[in-house]
């Protein structure tokens, strides 16, 4: 794992550090205000491009308990797959809470071993990236390279 590795990498951990402290809220996305883990990546994109890549769909707090992987599909339109061997900061990382389950957890690295999320309970919060979390990663992506608003 490495720092940032590209002027948007660097932008994505400027942005999301602006989230710390925004109380969860299940399918919020306002900073300050509340948001989810889709929320929290949804509302940096939007700080970022301006706009979100596409409108999500009401979704359950037990979301996507069939087996198909709506996270990971809806996440590989509009980011880049990478190696989990080379993710840097200011990659998105996708969370599976076990082997045999949909991805169901989102969070954006920012450095060497720390990521921020929001989860139930939680507001958004930076957390170590321990064993725990690491072997939970079921999917790295990279924010793609476009010329920001701010």
């Amino acid at each position: 794992m490495s720092e940032p590795d590209s002027a948007i990498a660097s932008q994505v951990i400027d942005e999301t550090l602006t989230w710390l402290g925004t109380p969860y809220r299940h399918q919020g996305r306002r900073k300050g205000v509340g948001c989810d883990c889709i929320g929290l990546v949804l509302g940096v994109w939007q700080g970022l491009y301006g706009t979100v890549p596409e409108q999500p769909v009401p979704y359950a707090p037990d979301w996507d308990e069939a087996g198909t992987e709506k996270l990971l599909t809806g996440v590989a339109r509009h980011f880049r797959e990478k190696p989990k061997d080379e993710m840097a900061g200011g990659d998105l990382l996708i969370f599976r809470w076990r082997p045999h389950l949909p991805a169901k957890h989102a969070g954006i690295l920012i450095g060497q071993d720390r990521f921020v999320h929001a989860y139930e309970s939680m507001a958004v919060s930076l957390s170590a990236l321990v064993p725990q979390w690491r072997r939970r990663v079921a999917g790295v992506f990279a924010f793609p390279e476009r010329n920001p608003v701010n």
